[in-house]
């Protein structure tokens, strides 16, 4: 069986972008790879990284931050 997956490497591993149905857990295969020119944009590499927690604390900060940005200064 041949299929093309699209996947992210992330913290050194290849993970699929969707289910891979078909495939049997533990199966051994064989990959080729092709990496995308371009790419998604910078934040998207980061998806999956933080836990919901850890991204709330973030939002938290960044918007924090921003209620203190005067824009008479920009």
């Amino acid at each position: 069986m041949t299929k093309n997956v699209k996947a992210v490497y992330e913290h050194g591993v290849l993970r699929p972008l969707d289910p891979l149905e078909g495939i049997k857990e533990n199966s051994r295969v064989n990959i080729t790879v092709e990496v995308e020119e371009g790419g998604e944009k910078s934040f998207a590499r980061f998806a999956g990284i933080m836990s919901a927690d850890e991204a709330d604390k973030v939002m938290a900060l960044i918007d924090d931050e921003f209620e203190r940005v005067n824009p008479d200064e920009w």
